[in-house]
């Protein structure tokens, strides 16, 4: 008797409540989430355009049996797929993420939170097309926008205080978090509903970051997102059918995640619920790169046209940065595959310099054959700055500081050239927005004729007329 559990159905974590307090009741009332949620939409669907050029990525597209059709089903933008939308949000989520150019958040756990459009998505085109075909009154993209700024509110909130790289887990847990979350409201489900479907994210555990990291470093990356929210939109379809939820899922002595995957550590937060990470989220505009590495390619292209024509000459280069790059990104020796080039530091900063510029073909077998490239890492010093390590989680600055400076045989060198906020950054939104219009434009025109990429692009810059687009007719022009 003794040794026996006390089997007292406990009160569901705060954690989850807040969670789904949040997702169900909470108002956005911010212009510039709203407006900064617009262009994430943007340039997330672009990166996906992009992606789709890439065969490594487009053979994972389209219905796991091959021939299976979804009457109104989800599409997956830039395809002529018409999948169920666990599926879609799969294919959604993994051409967003392919080339790692979509936004980031950076703090004490690192993602990339508009990889939760891949379910919201496919759930609200989904749910759009069914109420069309049932007479009644489908949603409309200002519902999308919502959904975007909730899901970078749970996304980033939970991983300002929260380092779960630290403890080997990946950061997708937190897509699948979010996105079932705001799936699980959007689907109409009722706040216990949420927290329910939440439990069973949290019970799901979490992905292990081996794929990120040398020496295994791997393409799964490039879709683990896409399966989280693939999961979570699965989650919210169960439990809308009935399935219970566990309550104390965090919180369970022995068997909760906290005891199991977080070291027995409870969650901690910096703020309430908002919209401060949409609009402080940060955009991967000029290159496709890993964000700890976008202002160290940021100055080694400025270096670029006084390095070119000594290469040579070069006796050494020394990166200074933050200790998130070294953690993360900073490695010697062979690297085997596009996802082990782009989460490289080395080379990224290697190609700038050799370029002027970075490309996402640059990570391809044929770009990387450049001898030079790997003479240029070889060549590299990667230093640590106290203070860009501290500023980069101060939350007034939330830099990414990098420096490049170049020394040669003669004894000369460069100047030092740092970057501390990359062009992406809320302080560079005036310089960065009319980039990465121009870089949705150019991702369209690797998808559409001219004709249709101009109707897109108008209709997105147009706010009034974007958010009361109904949710299917805007996915159907992105249908190929």
């Amino acid at each position: 008797m003794g040794n026996a559990d006390t089997n007292v159905r406990p009160e569901p974590d705060p954690e989850l409540l807040r969670i789904a307090e949040y997702v169900a009741e909470f108002e956005i009332t911010s212009d510039e989430a709203y407006e900064t949620a617009r262009y994430c939409l943007m340039d997330t669907l672009g990166c996906g355009f992009l992606a789709l050029r890439f065969p490594e990525c487009a053979k994972h597209l389209g219905p796991i049996v091959p021939g299976t059709v979804v009457p109104n089903g989800a599409r997956v933008p830039g395809t002529q797929f018409e999948l169920d939308p666990v599926k879609a949000a799969w294919d959604i989520g993994c051409a967003i993420r392919w080339l790692d150019f979509n936004d980031t958040w950076l703090a004490a756990e690192w993602g990339h939170p508009s990889d939760n459009l891949g379910a919201i998505l496919a759930v609200a085109d989904w749910i759009s097309r069914q109420a069309v075909a049932g007479g009644e009154r489908p949603l409309v993209m200002r519902d999308v926008l919502t959904a975007m700024v909730k899901a970078h509110e749970i996304q980033g909130g939970l991983a300002l205080e929260n380092s779960f790289n630290r403890v080997g887990l990946d950061h997708v847990l937190l897509v699948r978090v979010a996105s079932t979350a705001v799936a699980t409201a959007m689907l109409g489900g009722t706040p216990a509903q949420i927290v329910d479907a939440l439990s069973h994210a949290f019970i799901d555990g979490s992905a292990l970051r081996t794929y990120r990291h040398a020496p295994n470093t791997g393409p799964r990356k490039s879709w683990a997102a896409g399966d989280a929210t693939s999961r979570a939109v699965r989650l919210a379809l169960l439990v809308l059918k009935g399935e219970i939820g566990y309550p104390s899922a965090l919180s369970a002595p022995t068997w909760g995640f906290y005891d199991v995957a977080f070291g027995g550590k409870r969650f901690s937060f910096q703020r309430t619920y908002g919209s401060y990470v949409m609009e402080n989220v940060l955009f991967k505009i000029s290159f496709p790169a890993e964000f700890h590495a976008q202002t160290a390619v940021e100055a080694a292209v400025e270096l670029h046209p006084t390095v070119a024509g000594r290469l040579d000459d070069i006796e050494r280069i020394v990166l200074t940065t933050h200790e998130s790059a070294i953690r993360i990104i900073s490695k010697t020796g062979e690297l085997d595959n596009p996802a082990d080039r782009d989460h490289c530091l080395q080379y990224m900063t290697a190609v700038g310099l050799l370029k002027g510029n970075l490309t996402a073909d640059d990570y391809e077998d044929g770009a990387a054959a450049d001898p030079r490239i790997d003479r240029l890492r070889g060549l590299m010093v990667v230093e640590e700055d106290a203070r860009y390590s501290r500023e980069y989680h101060e939350a007034d600055k939330r830099s990414i500081a990098n420096a490049v400076q170049i020394f040669f045989q003669d004894g000369s060198s460069t100047e030092k050239v740092a970057v501390e906020y990359p062009i992406g950054h809320r302080r560079r939104r005036e310089e960065g927005i009319p980039v990465l219009v121009d870089k949705f434009e150019a991702n369209l025109a690797t998808r559409f004729p001219a004709e249709r990429t101009r109707r897109i692009l108008k209709l997105c810059q147009d706010a009034d007329r974007l958010a009361a687009t109904p949710v299917h007719e805007f996915v159907g022009l992105l249908a190929i």
